[in-house]
């Protein structure tokens, strides 16, 4: 068996788990991109028994799996990444503000620029 075949029915058994047991259960990795927290804090969070976790066969070896609803419930109620998101938030709405007056400011250059006699020169 090659390692694309091992990885292949790792991923299928990974997914067939998470649908008879009603739970997605992701990688650290995955857990980690999908909900903010950093892999420390769900390490943290599994070793104190904060979320489950288990450890199974992956293609490079053992492999720890969380459950994604678990850390993402788990995650909600941090301080930390609650502020983390709402200062991305408010910083993408600052960005938003700008572009729209930056829009606006081009848009009276343009009407600025039709009233100027031509350039002579």
């Amino acid at each position: 068996m090659d390692w694309e075949d091992r990885l292949d029915a790792w991923e299928l058994e990974l997914q067939l788990t998470a649908e008879f047991e009603g739970s997605e259960w992701v990688t650290l990795e995955r857990a980690a991109a999908d909900t903010g927290a950093s892999r420390a804090a769900l390490r943290t969070w599994y070793r104190t028994g904060q979320i489950p976790s288990r450890l199974v066969d992956g293609p490079h070896g053992p492999q720890r799996l969380v459950p994604l609803g678990m850390v993402a419930a788990r995650a909600a109620e941090s301080p930390r990444l609650r502020r983390t998101a709402e200062r991305r938030l408010a910083d993408e709405a600052q960005v938003e503000i700008l572009r729209h007056r930056v829009d606006q400011l081009e848009l009276r250059l343009a009407a600025l620029e039709r009233w100027l006699p031509p350039d002579p020169a």
